[in-house]
Protein backbone atom coordinates (compact mmCIF):
# COMPACT_ATOMS: atom_id res chain seq x y z
CA UNK A 1 0.00 0.00 0.00
CA UNK A 2 1.44 3.41 -0.92
CA UNK A 3 0.93 6.83 0.88
CA UNK A 4 -1.46 7.92 -0.88
CA UNK A 5 -3.97 4.84 -0.74
CA UNK A 6 -2.94 4.99 3.16
CA UNK A 7 -4.38 8.52 3.08
CA UNK A 8 -7.51 8.14 0.95
CA UNK A 9 -8.08 4.90 3.49
CA UNK A 10 -7.65 7.12 6.84
CA UNK A 11 -9.83 10.17 5.44
CA UNK A 12 -12.53 7.61 4.58
CA UNK A 13 -12.14 6.25 7.98
CA UNK A 14 -12.08 9.85 9.62
CA UNK A 15 -15.56 10.69 7.78
CA UNK A 16 -17.81 7.61 8.55
CA UNK A 17 -16.39 8.14 11.93
CA UNK A 18 -17.36 11.42 12.05
CA UNK A 19 -20.98 10.50 10.47
CA UNK A 20 -21.23 7.99 12.72
CA UNK A 21 -21.20 10.07 15.79
CA UNK A 22 -23.50 12.56 14.45
CA UNK A 23 -26.06 9.94 13.41
CA UNK A 24 -25.39 8.13 17.45
CA UNK A 25 -26.56 11.70 18.19
CA UNK A 26 -29.77 12.08 16.60
CA UNK A 27 -31.75 9.46 19.26
CA UNK A 28 -30.18 12.42 21.90
CA UNK A 29 -31.54 15.44 19.89
CA UNK A 30 -34.83 13.69 19.31
CA UNK A 31 -35.32 12.70 22.78
CA UNK A 32 -34.70 16.32 24.25
CA UNK A 33 -37.29 17.66 21.89
CA UNK A 34 -39.90 14.73 22.93
CA UNK A 35 -39.10 16.17 26.86
CA UNK A 36 -39.96 19.57 25.62
CA UNK A 37 -43.10 18.83 23.54
CA UNK A 38 -44.47 16.75 26.58
CA UNK A 39 -43.50 19.31 29.14
CA UNK A 40 -45.73 21.62 27.02
CA UNK A 41 -48.53 19.49 27.07
CA UNK A 42 -48.58 18.84 29.95
CA UNK A 43 -48.34 22.25 31.64
CA UNK A 44 -50.90 24.40 28.32
CA UNK A 45 -52.38 20.84 27.02
CA UNK A 46 -51.56 19.87 23.36
CA UNK A 47 -52.68 23.01 21.64
CA UNK A 48 -49.87 24.72 23.91
CA UNK A 49 -48.00 23.66 20.53
CA UNK A 50 -49.91 24.74 18.18
CA UNK A 51 -50.23 28.58 19.75
CA UNK A 52 -46.42 28.97 19.57
CA UNK A 53 -47.08 29.53 16.12
CA UNK A 54 -50.21 31.70 16.36
CA UNK A 55 -50.46 35.16 15.58
CA UNK A 56 -50.51 37.82 18.55
CA UNK A 57 -53.62 38.93 16.52
CA UNK A 58 -55.09 35.27 17.06
CA UNK A 59 -54.53 35.78 20.49
CA UNK A 60 -56.24 38.87 21.49
CA UNK A 61 -58.84 37.34 19.63
CA UNK A 62 -58.88 34.08 21.93
CA UNK A 63 -58.59 36.62 24.77
CA UNK A 64 -61.65 38.77 24.20
CA UNK A 65 -63.51 35.76 23.23
CA UNK A 66 -62.59 34.21 27.24
CA UNK A 67 -64.01 37.54 28.57
CA UNK A 68 -66.96 37.65 26.60
CA UNK A 69 -67.53 34.26 28.22
CA UNK A 70 -67.44 35.49 31.42
CA UNK A 71 -69.76 38.21 30.86
CA UNK A 72 -72.41 36.26 29.24
CA UNK A 73 -71.77 33.71 32.36
CA UNK A 74 -72.55 37.04 34.31
CA UNK A 75 -75.43 37.80 32.56
CA UNK A 76 -74.19 41.03 31.19
CA UNK A 77 -75.14 40.51 27.59
CA UNK A 78 -74.27 43.56 26.53
CA UNK A 79 -70.58 43.45 27.57
CA UNK A 80 -70.21 39.84 26.23
CA UNK A 81 -71.74 41.10 22.80
CA UNK A 82 -69.43 43.57 22.58
CA UNK A 83 -66.58 42.10 23.61
CA UNK A 84 -67.36 38.97 21.03
CA UNK A 85 -67.80 41.19 18.32
CA UNK A 86 -64.47 42.85 18.96
CA UNK A 87 -62.75 39.41 18.91
CA UNK A 88 -64.29 39.17 15.54
CA UNK A 89 -62.61 42.10 14.49
CA UNK A 90 -59.41 41.05 15.29
CA UNK A 91 -59.87 37.74 13.63
CA UNK A 92 -63.25 36.11 12.18
CA UNK A 93 -62.07 32.39 12.14
CA UNK A 94 -62.61 31.72 15.61
CA UNK A 95 -65.44 29.27 16.33
CA UNK A 96 -65.93 29.85 19.81
CA UNK A 97 -66.42 33.60 19.01
CA UNK A 98 -68.93 33.10 16.77
CA UNK A 99 -71.23 30.75 19.30
CA UNK A 100 -70.58 32.50 22.41
CA UNK A 101 -72.16 36.12 20.12
CA UNK A 102 -74.82 33.83 18.67
CA UNK A 103 -76.22 32.72 21.74
CA UNK A 104 -76.04 36.55 23.18
CA UNK A 105 -77.64 38.35 20.62
CA UNK A 106 -80.61 34.88 20.87
CA UNK A 107 -80.67 36.68 24.73
CA UNK A 108 -80.88 39.51 23.59
CA UNK A 109 -83.92 38.79 21.00
CA UNK A 110 -81.55 39.21 17.58
CA UNK A 111 -82.74 35.49 16.43
CA UNK A 112 -81.80 35.76 13.08
CA UNK A 113 -78.58 37.28 13.85
CA UNK A 114 -77.89 34.41 16.53
CA UNK A 115 -78.55 32.04 13.59
CA UNK A 116 -76.35 33.12 11.21
CA UNK A 117 -73.40 33.41 13.46
CA UNK A 118 -74.03 30.30 14.43
CA UNK A 119 -73.80 28.43 10.86
CA UNK A 120 -70.59 29.96 10.67
CA UNK A 121 -69.80 28.94 14.43
CA UNK A 122 -70.83 25.00 12.93
CA UNK A 123 -68.54 25.78 9.33
CA UNK A 124 -65.46 27.01 11.09
CA UNK A 125 -65.79 24.11 13.38
CA UNK A 126 -66.18 20.88 11.02
CA UNK A 127 -69.58 20.43 12.29
CA UNK A 128 -69.06 20.42 15.94
CA UNK A 129 -71.87 18.49 17.35
CA UNK A 130 -72.35 21.20 19.96
CA UNK A 131 -72.83 23.88 17.61
CA UNK A 132 -74.98 21.72 15.45
CA UNK A 133 -77.29 21.11 18.51
CA UNK A 134 -77.54 24.72 19.77
CA UNK A 135 -78.35 25.40 16.21
CA UNK A 136 -81.52 22.80 16.23
CA UNK A 137 -82.78 24.18 19.51
CA UNK A 138 -82.76 27.36 18.10
CA UNK A 139 -84.52 26.74 15.07
CA UNK A 140 -86.81 24.27 17.28
CA UNK A 141 -87.60 27.62 19.03
CA UNK A 142 -88.88 29.00 16.23
CA UNK A 143 -90.78 26.70 15.16
CA UNK A 144 -88.73 25.82 12.06
CA UNK A 145 -89.04 21.84 13.44
CA UNK A 146 -87.49 20.77 9.76
CA UNK A 147 -84.48 22.33 10.21
CA UNK A 148 -83.91 21.54 13.67
CA UNK A 149 -84.17 17.76 12.98
CA UNK A 150 -81.88 18.34 10.02
CA UNK A 151 -79.53 19.94 12.20
CA UNK A 152 -79.91 17.18 14.71
CA UNK A 153 -79.21 14.57 12.39
CA UNK A 154 -76.07 15.58 11.17
CA UNK A 155 -74.89 15.94 14.92
CA UNK A 156 -76.01 12.41 15.51
CA UNK A 157 -73.72 10.83 12.46
CA UNK A 158 -71.04 12.15 14.73
CA UNK A 159 -71.70 11.37 18.34
CA UNK A 160 -74.59 9.52 19.15
CA UNK A 161 -73.44 9.31 22.99
CA UNK A 162 -74.50 12.27 23.83
CA UNK A 163 -78.06 12.46 25.80
CA UNK A 164 -78.98 15.89 24.92
CA UNK A 165 -79.00 15.54 21.39
CA UNK A 166 -81.39 12.71 21.65
CA UNK A 167 -83.48 15.21 23.67
CA UNK A 168 -83.54 17.33 20.76
CA UNK A 169 -84.33 14.48 18.36
CA UNK A 170 -87.36 13.51 20.86
CA UNK A 171 -88.37 17.24 21.33
CA UNK A 172 -88.02 17.68 17.60
CA UNK A 173 -90.40 14.73 17.19
CA UNK A 174 -92.82 14.91 19.20
CA UNK A 175 -93.30 18.94 17.43
CA UNK A 176 -94.58 16.94 14.80
CA UNK A 177 -96.93 14.33 16.99
CA UNK A 178 -94.68 11.33 16.91
CA UNK A 179 -94.98 10.45 20.65
CA UNK A 180 -94.13 6.64 20.37
CA UNK A 181 -90.41 8.29 18.47
CA UNK A 182 -90.01 11.00 20.87
CA UNK A 183 -90.53 8.59 24.01
CA UNK A 184 -88.01 6.65 22.38
CA UNK A 185 -85.48 9.07 21.81
CA UNK A 186 -86.20 10.21 25.62
CA UNK A 187 -85.74 6.76 27.01
CA UNK A 188 -81.98 6.54 24.86
CA UNK A 189 -81.35 9.97 26.60
CA UNK A 190 -81.83 8.31 29.73
CA UNK A 191 -79.71 5.18 28.87
CA UNK A 192 -77.31 7.59 29.02
CA UNK A 193 -78.00 10.38 31.11
CA UNK A 194 -80.55 8.57 33.76
CA UNK A 195 -80.52 11.89 36.32
CA UNK A 196 -82.34 14.30 32.90
CA UNK A 197 -84.89 16.03 34.69
CA UNK A 198 -86.13 17.92 31.74
CA UNK A 199 -86.45 14.96 29.83
CA UNK A 200 -88.02 12.84 32.81
CA UNK A 201 -90.46 15.99 32.45
CA UNK A 202 -90.43 15.50 28.53
CA UNK A 203 -91.15 11.42 28.95
CA UNK A 204 -94.14 12.37 31.86
CA UNK A 205 -96.11 14.64 29.80
CA UNK A 206 -96.54 11.86 26.82
CA UNK A 207 -97.41 9.10 29.54
CA UNK A 208 -100.21 12.34 31.26
CA UNK A 209 -101.51 12.10 27.00
CA UNK A 210 -101.66 8.36 27.10
CA UNK A 211 -102.93 8.29 30.62
CA UNK A 212 -100.45 6.00 31.52
CA UNK A 213 -100.42 7.34 35.13
CA UNK A 214 -98.46 4.51 36.70
CA UNK A 215 -95.49 5.29 34.51
CA UNK A 216 -96.01 8.85 34.68
CA UNK A 217 -95.73 8.62 38.51
CA UNK A 218 -92.72 6.19 38.16
CA UNK A 219 -91.03 8.51 36.01
CA UNK A 220 -90.89 11.38 38.65
CA UNK A 221 -90.23 9.51 41.11
CA UNK A 222 -86.69 9.44 39.87
CA UNK A 223 -86.43 12.93 39.39
CA UNK A 224 -84.04 14.90 40.90
CA UNK A 225 -85.68 18.24 42.11
CA UNK A 226 -82.53 20.00 43.66
CA UNK A 227 -82.63 23.40 42.39
CA UNK A 228 -79.29 23.30 40.63
CA UNK A 229 -80.90 20.24 38.30
CA UNK A 230 -84.09 22.25 37.16
CA UNK A 231 -81.90 25.31 36.29
CA UNK A 232 -82.40 26.54 32.41
CA UNK A 233 -79.58 26.16 30.36
CA UNK A 234 -79.19 26.65 26.59
CA UNK A 235 -78.87 23.11 25.78
CA UNK A 236 -82.66 22.32 26.11
CA UNK A 237 -85.90 23.65 26.36
CA UNK A 238 -86.83 25.61 29.78
CA UNK A 239 -88.62 23.63 32.78
CA UNK A 240 -91.83 24.92 33.89
CA UNK A 241 -91.71 25.67 38.18
CA UNK A 242 -93.96 23.03 39.76
CA UNK A 243 -95.07 20.68 36.58
CA UNK A 244 -93.91 18.18 37.87
CA UNK A 245 -96.08 18.43 41.07
CA UNK A 246 -99.13 19.32 38.51
CA UNK A 247 -98.57 15.90 36.56
CA UNK A 248 -98.07 14.20 40.07
CA UNK A 249 -101.68 15.60 40.98
CA UNK A 250 -103.43 14.79 37.91
CA UNK A 251 -101.69 11.23 37.82
CA UNK A 252 -102.94 10.45 41.64
CA UNK A 253 -106.42 12.09 41.56
CA UNK A 254 -106.98 9.88 38.62
CA UNK A 255 -105.65 7.12 40.46
CA UNK A 256 -108.05 7.73 43.40
CA UNK A 257 -105.28 9.29 45.83
CA UNK A 258 -107.36 12.40 45.92
CA UNK A 259 -105.63 13.88 49.78
CA UNK A 260 -102.04 13.16 48.02
CA UNK A 261 -103.59 14.55 44.55
CA UNK A 262 -104.30 17.56 46.52
CA UNK A 263 -100.85 18.26 47.92
CA UNK A 264 -99.54 18.31 44.78
CA UNK A 265 -101.53 20.71 43.43
CA UNK A 266 -101.05 23.22 45.83
CA UNK A 267 -96.99 22.90 45.80
CA UNK A 268 -97.63 24.05 42.09
CA UNK A 269 -99.73 26.81 42.57
CA UNK A 270 -96.84 27.82 44.88
CA UNK A 271 -94.12 27.10 42.92
CA UNK A 272 -95.13 28.94 39.95
CA UNK A 273 -97.53 31.63 41.23
CA UNK A 274 -98.05 33.30 37.79
CA UNK A 275 -100.07 30.04 36.50
CA UNK A 276 -103.61 29.19 36.60
CA UNK A 277 -103.30 25.64 35.65
CA UNK A 278 -103.19 23.92 39.07
CA UNK A 279 -105.90 26.56 40.88
CA UNK A 280 -108.45 25.90 37.83
CA UNK A 281 -108.01 22.15 38.68
CA UNK A 282 -107.87 22.85 42.12
CA UNK A 283 -111.39 24.44 41.92
CA UNK A 284 -112.83 21.93 39.01
CA UNK A 285 -111.91 19.03 41.52
CA UNK A 286 -113.68 20.81 44.43
CA UNK A 287 -117.05 21.17 42.09
CA UNK A 288 -116.65 17.38 41.29
CA UNK A 289 -116.83 16.89 45.55
CA UNK A 290 -119.25 18.67 46.31
CA UNK A 291 -117.48 21.75 47.67
CA UNK A 292 -118.69 24.74 45.88
CA UNK A 293 -116.17 27.38 48.75
CA UNK A 294 -113.24 25.49 48.22
CA UNK A 295 -113.82 25.65 44.35
CA UNK A 296 -115.09 29.88 44.72
CA UNK A 297 -111.65 30.14 47.29
CA UNK A 298 -109.27 28.76 44.31
CA UNK A 299 -110.95 30.57 41.40
CA UNK A 300 -110.71 33.87 43.15
CA UNK A 301 -106.75 33.10 43.49
CA UNK A 302 -107.06 32.52 39.76
CA UNK A 303 -108.76 35.46 38.99
CA UNK A 304 -106.28 37.46 41.02
CA UNK A 305 -103.24 35.53 38.80
CA UNK A 306 -104.63 35.45 35.25
CA UNK A 307 -108.20 36.99 34.73
CA UNK A 308 -108.05 35.90 30.67
CA UNK A 309 -106.92 32.39 31.49
CA UNK A 310 -109.75 32.04 33.56
CA UNK A 311 -112.51 33.33 31.03
CA UNK A 312 -110.22 31.18 28.38
CA UNK A 313 -110.53 28.09 30.34
CA UNK A 314 -114.34 27.76 30.46
CA UNK A 315 -115.16 28.90 33.62
CA UNK A 316 -117.60 31.83 32.85
CA UNK A 317 -119.21 29.37 30.15
CA UNK A 318 -120.05 27.22 32.90
CA UNK A 319 -121.93 30.54 34.84
CA UNK A 320 -119.87 31.41 37.03
CA UNK A 321 -119.70 35.14 37.63
CA UNK A 322 -115.62 35.49 37.60
CA UNK A 323 -115.99 39.47 37.78
CA UNK A 324 -117.72 38.91 41.44
CA UNK A 325 -114.60 36.45 42.39
CA UNK A 326 -112.06 39.51 41.28
CA UNK A 327 -114.32 42.03 43.23
CA UNK A 328 -114.16 39.39 47.13
CA UNK A 329 -110.81 37.92 46.15
CA UNK A 330 -109.02 36.83 49.20
CA UNK A 331 -105.79 38.71 50.91
CA UNK A 332 -103.47 36.20 50.72
CA UNK A 333 -103.32 34.44 46.78
CA UNK A 334 -101.45 31.76 48.48
CA UNK A 335 -104.06 30.89 51.43
CA UNK A 336 -105.46 27.08 50.84
CA UNK A 337 -108.79 27.57 50.36
CA UNK A 338 -108.57 23.78 50.75
CA UNK A 339 -108.14 24.38 55.01
CA UNK A 340 -111.37 23.47 56.99
CA UNK A 341 -113.93 25.12 59.20
CA UNK A 342 -114.06 28.34 56.85
CA UNK A 343 -116.94 30.37 56.23
CA UNK A 344 -117.60 31.45 52.72
CA UNK A 345 -115.94 34.91 52.17
CA UNK A 346 -116.15 34.48 48.24
CA UNK A 347 -119.80 34.89 47.64
CA UNK A 348 -122.88 32.41 47.78
CA UNK A 349 -122.04 29.10 46.53
CA UNK A 350 -125.15 28.70 44.69
CA UNK A 351 -123.08 30.45 41.66
CA UNK A 352 -121.82 27.51 41.05
CA UNK A 353 -123.89 25.33 38.83
CA UNK A 354 -121.72 22.38 37.47
CA UNK A 355 -122.47 22.10 33.11
CA UNK A 356 -124.38 18.67 32.61
CA UNK A 357 -121.28 17.71 30.38
CA UNK A 358 -119.28 18.88 33.16
CA UNK A 359 -115.65 16.34 34.02
CA UNK A 360 -112.60 17.08 36.16
CA UNK A 361 -109.93 18.63 34.15
CA UNK A 362 -107.04 16.93 32.48
CA UNK A 363 -104.33 18.66 31.54
CA UNK A 364 -103.29 17.98 27.54
CA UNK A 365 -99.56 20.19 27.37
CA UNK A 366 -97.68 21.41 29.32
CA UNK A 367 -99.13 24.72 29.86
CA UNK A 368 -102.91 23.27 29.71
CA UNK A 369 -105.43 25.55 31.98
CA UNK A 370 -109.17 24.46 31.27
CA UNK A 371 -111.39 22.57 32.99
CA UNK A 372 -113.95 22.05 29.96
CA UNK A 373 -112.89 23.25 26.69
CA UNK A 374 -108.68 22.50 27.09
CA UNK A 375 -108.73 20.33 23.78
CA UNK A 376 -110.10 23.69 22.04
CA UNK A 377 -107.72 26.15 23.23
Amino acid sequence: MNASSHDRNASRFHDSSHRGRAIAGYPCACLVLLCVLTTVCSQFGCRGIVKFGESRQTVAARRLSRQGLKAARDGDWIVAETLFSESLEVSDNNDAAHRGLADTLWQRGRRNDAIEHLKQAVQLSAGDPKHLQRLGRMYLELGRVDEAARQCEIALQSDREWAALWALWGDCELAQSRTESALAAYHRALSLQPDYPYVQLQAAEIYHQQKRHDRLLATLDRLNESEGSLVMNQTDGGIVPGRADLLRGLAMRELGRIEESNRYLVAAAQKNPADVTSRLQLAAASISNGDPVSAQGWLAQAMQVDPEAVAASGWVRSGIDTSELANNVIASAMEDPLAGGRASSYGPPSAYQLPANFEVPTSRSRMAVGPVDSENR
